[in-house]
């Protein structure tokens, strides 16, 4: 063998030797791992360092193709109905109507299905409260594995939902101002996502204790313009749920984040799910307005006089700001 020839192969050989067999391509957070709570309430330590591992999961999943739509009508209130984008035979034979409100429901992490506690409340929540059509994304393909790809598939998953009610919109002949888009935890962020990519200004955006790992310097996270109204519940701020308000206007009940009757983060973390589902059937939740998210935090807003109700059907238009509120340990939460 030529000596040159020999002394490349030893180089590559040696610098492969070297280089890591899974080399880390991106830090998602300063902090490289946290605890995060999947759907169950499980915690996960998670790595919030991308690696060409996590890169390649990221990949293959296509939210085009894998995200799956069902659609939920007084008509049809315990079994969906499918929705297939580019398919307006199929939609056709749904209860679909252009004449009612769209809520769309968007789950977190590891919470995908229609049997989640995210969807078993809401869903008959809003069919109770109003003749709307409620669409549930199913994502778990993107948001079932590890938390940094979950994260990543946020973004590229409310992108492929924003181009299917862009193309619901056109076949259907309905309006943007006619959604109301609904997210919890990583889904939190994506309803902020999903309204900004679609044609049109939405009316409502609701984020329900978004979350807060991989979110603090994330470009994409909830915004305040990303509806004609935006509103966010805190519930475990700080911990599984974002810390400082994202929205026009942002709720912290019991200062945001232990909740009464809850003895764990991930309770808290869920009980926002349950106030909005109760403030949209009776409503009650009255908040007192604060100078501040940490004065909400700190429950010093006593000097503020304005009140506003959480949550509920209709946006609150011109209305900003934070706002904290007490509840009830129990069903009903509300103390209105």
């Amino acid at each position: 063998m030529p000596r040159n020839v020999f002394l490349l192969l030893a180089c590559i050989i040696g610098l492969s030797a070297a280089l890591p067999s899974n080399p880390i391509l991106r830090k998602l957070d300063d902090l490289r791992f946290q605890h995060v709570k999947d759907s169950a309430g499980n915690y996960h330590l998670v790595d919030m360092w991308m690696t060409l591992n996590d890169i390649s999961e990221v990949a293959r999943y296509n939210p085009t193709s894998s995200n799956v739509y069902h659609l939920f009508t007084r008509n049809n209130p315990t079994t969906s109905q499918p929705l297939l984008i580019n398919n307006p035979g199929l939609l056709e034979l749904t209860e679909f109507s252009n004449s009612r409100r769209t809520i769309v429901l968007l789950h977190g992490w590891r919470d995908g299905g229609v049997a989640s506690a995210f969807v078993t409340v809401l869903v008959p929540a809003f069919l109770a409260a109003e003749n709307v059509n409620v669409i549930v994304v199913d994502w778990s393909e993107g948001s079932s594995g590890l938390y940094s790809a979950a994260l990543e598939n946020t973004v590229s998953s409310g992108q492929a939902v924003a181009q299917f009610i862009n193309w619901l919109n056109e076949a259907s002949f309905s309006s943007p101002v006619q959604y109301h888009i609904v997210g919890h935890g990583l889904g939190g962020h994506k309803a902020g996502i999903v309204a900004r990519h679609v044609e049109g200004s939405i009316t409502y955006v609701t984020g329900l204790d978004p979350s807060l790992v991989g979110w603090i310097n994330h470009s994409d996270r909830f915004q305040p313009t990303d509806a004609a109204y935006t509103e966010v519940i805190h519930t475990n701020c700080g911990v599984n749920g974002y810390l400082s308000d994202l929205a026009d206007v942002d709720f912290y009940p019991n200062g945001g984040e232990s909740m009464p009757g809850c003895d764990s983060h991930a309770c808290d973390h869920e009980r926002a799910v349950h106030y909005f589902g109760e403030s949209i059937t009776t409503g009650g939740f009255t908040g007192r307005q604060c100078i501040n998210y940490m004065a909400a935090i700190l429950g010093t807003c006593n000097i503020m006089p304005l009140r506003l109700e959480m949550g509920g059907l209709r946006p609150k238009m011109g209305f900003f700001g934070v706002y904290l509120l007490e509840t009830n340990a129990a069903p009903p939460f509300s103390r209105g």
